[in-house]
Formats: structure tokens, C-alpha cells, sequence
């Protein structure tokens, strides 16, 4: 190895170890999420499918304070519901040149229980990947001659609120097998690769260090199950990929942007490593 790669590498490693200095050990409360009585899955076996890398699939209620959690037990005090209601605002609104509403087809928005807990999954008839947010543009641009909102829009993230909310309590069931397959390795080899000056995958923190405390973080497992997320220290909803955004960005690297092929891999995969946990949609964290 040649002296400035081996400089490079010294150097890599010593800004790695900066970025757990401190780190504590905590392990998750041992809790139940109860809701209008309903239990909540949030501890799940592990998926067969990652060989053991995590032995057993804990939602990020689990790392979450006495306060955070109970916000979250209380649909009156979850911040979040504000978002569903928005979204049934929208989902009755007419937009577009065909004069129609999502009610229009779909009456009311319960039709749409149990397809957050399959997504994301490839879309037979294009072969793409496609998340909630995917299928809202589609058909805000196939049938109702809409423009479709855009990534970061308010009105994209309250339809997700609002679908999301009506597979509460469903358990997540991500396909990854046959046309996901692909899509399913992609997903997986992006969670394993260091990225950014400082060398972190996502797996650095959410399988090795899980559990622990970077700072004032406490590090949960990544789970989507949850999502969209109210997230405190943002006073807003935040989706899986606006997240991976700012997990991007935190390792100092060039981000993904969101809707690429490369997230909505990731978000496939990362979504797969909770099967067996419940929808909660919308939960509420940090």
C-alpha cells in the first residue's frame, strides 16, 4: 500500500472514531404500543431473509422516550393525525382536467387498507418500483389530469399520512422475491456501502449500533414501519426517503435524490428488514 493510501485510510478511520466518541450503551424499553385498544406489533423474529443480522425487528417506538411514546399511544395527542386529516381534505378535493377526486374511484380512503404494508413492491404492468407516494402521482396524472405534487410536497406527504393511517395494525409483508428480487440486492448492497467522509453505511448504525447512543441519539434499527414519521425536533412529517436523505447527508455525503432508483431500492430493502412489525402510521419520534 502506497504511503498516501495508507494516510488516507489512517485518517478515515480516525474521523470514523470521532463519530461514535461517546457512545453509550441503552438498551430499548420494554414496552407494549396500545391504541384506542388495539396492540401494535413492534417486536417481531428477525426475517429469515437476513440470515441473522438482526435476530429480532424492533420498531423505533422501542428507542424512543417515556413522553415520545406516549404521544404516540394518544391519537388526540399525536401531532401527526393533523396530517391525516389534511389528507382526507385532499383525498375528496377534484383536481385536474378529468374533474375528479380519488373518491371518484376509490370512495372512501379505507379502500386502501393493507397497501402500505406491501410497499414498497414493483408495479406488474411497468416493472418499476413503486412506494405510496408513486402510486398517488400515477394516478393523479393517469386519471385525473393532475400535475403531479412534487417530492417534498406538503399535499404528497399528507396522502402518504392518510393511506398509511388505514393499514394501522396490519403487519408489514415487503415482497423480495421474483421481479423485486433485483431491486431487493440493490437495496441491500446501498445499506452496506460507506459512504461520506466518514465511511458510514446504514448498517453502521442501525444493525452494529443499535441500541446505543451517538450524542443525544439514541440509534434504533431504521424500521419504515412507522413512517411517515412525525419527527419533534422537525414539527413535521417526514417520509422514508426524505429520512435517508438527511442519513445521507449526516455521513457528509452526496445524497440520493428522492424517487431514484437508488432510494426506492433502498427503501424496498430497508422496508423488508421489518416484516413482521405492524403499520402504525403515523408514529411520532425525536
Amino acid at each position: 500500500m502506497k504511503q498516501r493510501t495508507i494516510k488516507t485510510a489512517l485518517a478515515a478511520t480516525a474521523v470514523l472514531g470521532l463519530a461514535f466518541a461517546g457512545m453509550a450503551s441503552a438498551e430499548p424499553v420494554d414496552d407494549t404500543l396500545v391504541i384506542d385498544g388495539v396492540e401494535i406489533v413492534t417486536k417481531a423474529a428477525g426475517a429469515a431473509h437476513l440470515d441473522g443480522a438482526l435476530p429480532e425487528a424492533m420498531s423505533g417506538w422501542h428507542f424512543r422516550d417515556t413522553e415520545t411514546r406516549a404521544m404516540q399511544a394518544d391519537d388526540f395527542d399525536n401531532p401527526g393525525m393533523i396530517y391525516v386529516d389534511r389528507g382526507l381534505d385532499l383525498w375528496n378535493a377534484v383536481d385536474g382536467t378529468e374533474g375528479k377526486s380519488c373518491a371518484s374511484c376509490h370512495e372512501g380512503p379505507e379502500a386502501m387498507a393493507g397497501l402500505r404494508a406491501v410497499t414498497p413492491r414493483v408495479d406488474e404492468k411497468t416493472g418499476k418500483v413503486m412506494n405510496i407516494e408513486s402510486y398517488v402521482n400515477d394516478c393523479r396524472t393517469t386519471r385525473m389530469g393532475a400535475e403531479a405534487w412534487g417530492d417534498k410536497a406538503v399535499e404528497l406527504t399528507d396522502m402518504l399520512a392518510l393511506i398509511s393511517f388505514q393499514s394501522r395494525g396490519e403487519l408489514m409483508n415487503v415482497a423480495i422475491d421474483g421481479a423485486a428480487a433485483p431491486f431487493y440486492e440493490k437495496g441491500k448492497e446501498i445499506y452496506y456501502t460507506r459512504f461520506g467522509q466518514l465511511e458510514l453505511s446504514c448498517a453502521s448504525c442501525h444493525e452494529d449500533n443499535y441500541g446505543n447512543y451517538i450524542r443525544s441519539d439514541h440509534l434504533s434499527q431504521g424500521q419504515t414501519n412507522g413512517f411517515p414519521v412525525y419527527r419533534l425536533k422537525d414539527a413535521k412529517l417526514t417520509t422514508p426517503q426524505g429520512r435517508f436523505v438527511g442519513c445521507v447527508r449526516d455521513t457528509r455525503a452526496e445524497t440520493f435524490k428522492i424517487g431514484s432508483d437508488e432510494f426506492n431500492a433502498l427503501e424496498l430493502y430497508v422496508a423488508s428488514r421489518g416484516n413482521g412489525l405492524a403499520v402504525e402510521g403515523v408514529s411520532v419520534r425525536n
